[in-house]
This record gives structure tokens, C-alpha cells and sequence, in this order.
């Protein structure tokens, strides 16, 4: 089997995509990949620290990878010194199940390759992820999931709004700073302080999608 065909198998047995760099920008190629790879099924995570809040493609943007969140590919739309930065913090973690990391064109540099190499990662460099998943083809059945914000409320009363969108739902940035955001994956494995707390709150005869509806009432 080529290394190509390994790739495919690889992929096609994920479910969530992480995209580092993509946010609100239209002119950064990043954002447009968020809605490419969506359409072919699969769960597309895009990190933008200034960005937060808002939606790309119907799927919200958080501001970090989530901590407790398996990961599974991470795509790096970055420059190679902040690419290296991501790596660098990855590798610290001391992940059980090391995610492939995917550099596409011009994020790549020679130092944190060898880090991932010598740790044993796999990765994938001078290659582009939506390029990829055209040429061969690739589409998986969609999980649609709802997602969920928690922002500071705007009167200034230090209180903070607990919201529900449902998949694929667009919203602005908002104009408060945004505490939490993610969808019902992240919700019940997160370990942020405000899905725990949520999660406290299911009832005995609830799920936690339902516990998280009724609190946004």
C-alpha cells in the first residue's frame, strides 16, 4: 500500500478535523478550507484566539484547542514560527493518542519536524489537506452536532448568557468577551471549567444535550 493510500485509510477512520488559523479573514485560505472539508462530512474545529465566538461555515471558532478533546488531525494554516509554537505545546502534553499533524504549504520548518519525528508522530508536510481530500475523493457521513457559547452578558452586571445553536447555525463575533464555546462532543469531555460545571446540572432524568438546552432557556 503507497503512502497515499495509507493517508486515505488514515483519514477516513476520523471524525473531527482541527484547523488551526482559521477565522473570520475571507481572504486567508484557512477559512475557505473550514466549509471544503465541512461538505465532505467531516467535523471541522476551527482555533482562532481573536476570532472566538464567531462561525465559520456554520462551525464555531474557539480560541484553543480543548483540553480533555481526543484529538485526531490537526492541520497547521500557519506561519512556520507559530506552527512551531503549536507543535511545541502538542508535544508537551505527552498525548497517549498522538494526532497527525498535517503542515500544509509554507507552514512547515525543519526543527519541528524533527521534533515529531523523533517523537514518533506522524505528519504530513508540502501537501494541502482540501487538495488532498479532492483527488481522492473523500466524503464521510456528517455527525450534526449543536454547539453551545457562554458569554459575558452586556449590562455590565458581571452575569454571564448560556446559548444553544443548532449545527451548522452562523453567528457574528460576539460584542462581550466570550467565556466557552464548543458543541456537544467538547461539552461532555472538555475539561473547562464551565462544561464541568454543566454537566453537574443533568438531572436524573435528562441527557446532557437536553441539560444544556433547558439552562438556555
Amino acid at each position: 500500500m503507497s503512502d497515499e493510500e495509507n493517508l486515505v485509510s488514515a483519514i477516513s477512520g476520523i471524525n473531527s478535523i482541527h484547523i488551526i488559523g482559521a477565522g473570520l479573514n475571507k481572504e486567508r485560505t484557512a477559512h475557505t478550507a473550514v466549509g471544503e472539508i465541512s461538505q465532505r462530512g467531516w467535523r471541522v474545529v476551527p482555533v482562532h484566539p481573536r476570532d472566538a465566538g464567531a462561525t465559520v461555515s456554520g462551525s464555531p471558532i474557539r480560541s484553543k484547542l480543548e483540553e480533555g478533546v481526543d484529538l485526531e488531525l490537526v492541520v497547521l494554516f500557519l506561519a512556520p514560527e507559530r506552527a512551531q509554537k503549536v507543535v511545541k505545546k502538542l508535544l508537551l502534553k505527552n498525548l497517549n493518542h498522538p494526532p497527525l499533524i498535517w503542515y500544509q504549504p509554507g507552514a512547515a520548518d525543519e526543527t519541528s519536524i524533527n521534533w515529531l519525528e523523533e517523537a514518533g508522530w506522524k505528519l504530513v508536510y508540502n501537501d494541502c489537506i482540501v487538495r488532498f481530500l479532492e483527488r481522492n475523493n473523500m466524503e464521510i457521513s456528517k455527525i450534526p452536532l449543536p454547539w453551545f457559547r457562554q458569554v459575558i452578558d452586556s449590562d455590565e452586571s458581571g452575569c454571564s448568557i448560556w446559548t444553544v445553536h443548532e449545527f451548522g447555525e452562523s453567528s457574528d463575533l460576539p460584542v462581550t468577551k466570550v467565556e466557552w464555546v464548543g458543541d456537544l462532543l467538547e461539552l461532555e469531555k472538555s475539561n473547562h471549567i464551565i462544561p464541568k460545571y454543566i454537566r453537574g446540572l443533568v438531572n436524573e432524568k435528562e441527557n446532557l444535550e437536553d441539560c444544556a438546552r433547558r439552562l438556555a432557556n
